[in-house]
């Protein structure tokens, strides 16, 4: 190979070839006798000096990018495919959302009937009898591109797609168009394939029909709550006025309305329902002055709407639609959580659906519950009379503890004259009836003294009224005054629980911190989402229901495995049935705090503030019986939430205005309670009614308790003459200033043993309709202390 040659083959990265011995006559040189190569011998050797390149793998060989292009291309191919022939194959079927609506039969827990409910309450009207303003209303807060977009919005429904194939409902955007489709054309199903329909109906539908058709069906097939389907009936539930009357901030409120219809109706909302409902109101009519269908000036001169109060269901008077209410609303939230859809879904999924609910309701305890709130109250009021009788409102829930069943619930008068449920509402304080989950707390996390002591029921605090309360020497800045401004001195926990004494839960609360005060309040059962932890709530200060404070104390009786009471005991549908989730949860706080509670409470029924009305009614028959009174600021509210071995009653009445704008007012006088001072206190009528429901329809029975603590394992000696009735106290609030600390003194006496300053039974523990001696405030703030203090403001 001559030396170009091997520069050639260096270049193309070969090495030199070993000359080729060819078999034939060897080529003869041009004249230097040389012996040369064989034809073809310098492409063997060029092809010799290539590199040679290594063979691919099986898997790379496979999935070589021209390879994968082309799979995307026909898989995309084959969808298009799909697509056109799911398109051509889908008709758009005959409307059936008229079909779809079909009384629902409620059950007792015996089988027999309580009510049929669900009667279609819909009136179409033409797109021209609803103001254009209006029709803007609903565009402006469902789907802003109404007007000029395909009917589809597919990002949305790719998103909806995908959470369905995961299990977590639809949960994607849709247009009305869409919605429309999925309340005329289909139903509610959580399926892939449903999903797909929806997205070819809709597509077929906004080239069939117009976008004022389309609108026009939308807002006549939607679910407004109150029973109504469709813009008519709900401007006659919510406004009294035909659609065609409908101002554009009345549109407003309805158009917000169907993201979620009962959370948002006005009458039932909580303060967090009517702030979002509010929220939702505004960026209805923000996004049509954006779409230049409102006027700046006019939107910023818009009020919000009030609506008017609800008109009654027929089949629904009395407490039925009380029971139907919870019933339907537990039924909805399984269906969000189990299918994954939203709160307006779900409500129309439940409304009217030809669904058979049985309920938990004990028809027998359920009379005798509504018979002891008619006996011991509602008889005796009388409005003509006393404007403040009129005031008056009462709840009541009632709970089995070893299976977390509601067997009986009062929620108000009437279903039809008080619309909203005052078994389920949070806006009353639930005052004193919160200090057996201080306590609790203090047990569960093995809280201490200022001084190091370990709380339990013999720890000993000063019972002083308006104690400033201290966290290791500096002053917190809250020192609430007792019942009467009564001193107590030195007094056990035990004899605070008893007397309900402010002052001693008011450092207890800095002992355990009120951040784990809170926390176990959440773990029993109470809502304390967004609630900023505050020495106020030692007070009670915060909302809460008869429905929560039955759950909280139904967790104390069950030995601190969690209660969440329930009233639906199964619901079953034209193809489906529904399984409730056990309402007995996880251990959340250990059996012998649980127990260690039981025990003190009821020290209060025998030796406290529910003596007179609970432990020496003539019912009672030796029954075992824990419990707790509470009366809140200005006396608007007052509770009793007691319980026995088999049954945990929670009993609320509360101070309402009964005209708009239903202001919180003071129960003080109500049934003619004469001054001084007049007040309705839970130790009085809540706990009355209490006792002469429990003791009809409960068996003697005692609590099995694990705990050495407490009023029902340590009985007092003997009664001290303070202990009396009639027992004035010997010291006022002038008494000496208190100590800046807890006491240190040993917890060695009785719980029940008296102190030196007679802490026991005075007149204000009278019940609360002997005019002589009638019951005091147990929670002595101001409004505009507890404004500052609360932690959640309860609405006025």
């Amino acid at each position: 190979m001559g030396r170009a040659e091997e520069r050639r083959a260096r270049q193309r990265g070969g090495r030199r070839a070993a000359p080729r011995r060819s078999s034939g006559t060897p080529s003869v040189g041009a004249g230097d006798g040389a012996a040369g190569t064989a034809p073809g011998g310098r492409a063997a050797a060029r092809r010799a000096a290539r590199p040679v390149k290594p063979r691919k793998s099986g898997i790379r060989a496979l999935f070589t990018w021209k390879k994968i292009l082309g799979t995307f291309f026909g898989v995309c191919l084959l969808a298009i495919g799909a697509f056109i022939v799911l398109y051509i194959m889908v008709p758009i079927p005959e409307g059936n959302a008229v079909a779809q609506r079909e009384s629902n039969v409620y059950k007792y827990s015996d089988g027999s009937v309580l009510a049929r409910a669900g009667t279609v309450n819909r009136e179409s009207v033409s797109l021209d009898q609803v103001p254009k303003d209006v029709q803007h209303c609903f565009v402006a807060a469902e789907n802003k591109s109404f007007y000029h977009d395909s009917g589809v919005d597919l990002k949305g429904t790719a998103r909806g797609l995908l959470n369905t194939l995961r299990g977590r409902g639809t949960q994607g955007g849709s247009t009305i168009t869409q919605q429309y489709v999925k309340n005329y054309y289909l139903d509610q199903d959580q399926t892939v394939t449903r999903k797909l329909k929806e997205l070819v109906i809709s597509l077929k539908v906004d080239q069939k029909y117009s976008k004022d058709q389309i609108l026009a069906g939308y807002i006549n097939t939607s679910y407004y709550g109150r029973g109504a389907y469709g813009i008519q009936a709900a401007a006659q539930a919510y406004y009294r006025v035909d659609a065609r009357k409908l101002t554009v901030q009345q549109g407003a409120y309805l158009a917000a309305l169907l993201q979620a219809p009962s959370q948002y109706d006005w009458a039932v909302a909580s303060q967090t329902g009517k702030q979002l409902v509010k929220a939702r109101w505004n960026y209805v009519l923000d996004n049509m002055v954006e779409q230049k269908w409102l006027d700046a000036g006019e939107r910023r001169a818009m009020t919000f709407p009030v609506p008017k109060d609800p008109r009654g269901t027929p089949g629904l008077e009395g407490q039925k639609g009380y029971l139907i209410d919870l019933a339907n609303k537990q039924l909805e939230q399984k269906l969000m959580k189990d299918e994954g859809i939203s709160q307006s879904q779900a409500e129309a999924e439940v409304v009217g659906r030809g669904w058979t609910i049985t309920l938990n309701i004990d028809k027998k305890k359920q009379a005798a519950l509504e018979k002891a709130v008619k006996v011991q109250l509602t008889g005796k009021l009388d409005p003509k009379k006393r404007k403040v009788d009129g005031d008056v409102q009462a709840g009541a829930v009632s709970v089995d503890p070893r299976n977390g069943k509601i067997v009986a619930l009062y929620g108000g008068q009437d279903y039809f004259k008080h619309y909203t449920s005052n078994a389920t509402r949070t806006d009353f304080q639930p005052a004193s009836t919160f200090k057996p989950v201080i306590l609790a707390a203090a047990l569960e996390s093995g809280a201490k003294t200022q001084d190091g002591l370990p709380i339990n029921a013999n720890t000993v605090y000063d019972g002083t009224s308006g104690r400033q309360a201290v966290d290791h020497g500096s002053k917190v800045g809250f020192g609430p005054p007792n019942e009467d401004h009564k001193d107590y001195g030195p007094i056990t926990v035990q004899t605070a629980m008893n007397q309900s004494v402010n002052s001693v839960f008011a450092q207890m609360g800095i002992d355990v911190g009120m951040e784990k005060v809170m926390s176990t309040a959440g773990d029993l059962g109470m809502d304390t989402k967004g609630m900023q932890p505050v020495p106020a709530q030692t007070l009670g200060s915060m909302g809460a229901s008869p429905l929560e404070m039955a759950g909280i104390y139904a967790t104390f009786d069950n030995h601190g495995k969690k209660v969440t009471p329930t009233i639906v005991a199964k619901a079953e549908g034209k193809s489906r049935s529904v399984t409730m989730p056990d309402a007995i949860g996880d251990q959340v706080i250990s059996r012998q705090a649980a127990d260690t509670v039981t025990s003190v409470l009821t020290g209060v029924v025998d030796d406290g503030t529910a003596r007179t009305s609970v432990a020496a009614n003539p019912a009672r028959n030796g029954q075992q019986v824990a419990g707790k009174t509470g009366t809140s600021d200005e006396n608007r509210s007052a509770w009793f939430t007691g319980y026995t071995p088999d049954l945990v009653t929670s009993v609320g009445l509360f101070g309402e205005q009964p005209k708009p704008p239903y202001r919180h007012v003071s129960l003080t006088g109500a049934t003619g309670l004469l001054p001084p001072p007049g007040r309705v206190n839970g130790g009085g009528y809540p706990a009355e009614i209490w006792a002469a429901y429990t003791f009809g329809v409960t068996d003697k029975a005692e609590f099995d308790l694990d705990t050495t603590q407490g009023a029902a394992v340590q009985p007092p000696a003997s009664k001290s003459p303070s202990q009396s009735p009639s027992q004035s106290p010997s010291q006022s609030a002038s008494s000496s200033p208190p100590p800046s600390k807890s006491p240190s003194k040993s917890p060695s006496k009785s719980p029940s043993q008296s102190p030196s300053k007679s802490p026991s039974q005075s007149p204000s523990q009278s019940p609360s309709r002997t005019p002589s001696g009638g019951p005091s405030i147990e929670n002595p703030l101001n409004p505009g202390d507890q404004q500052q203090l609360d932690g959640r403001q309860p609405a006025q």
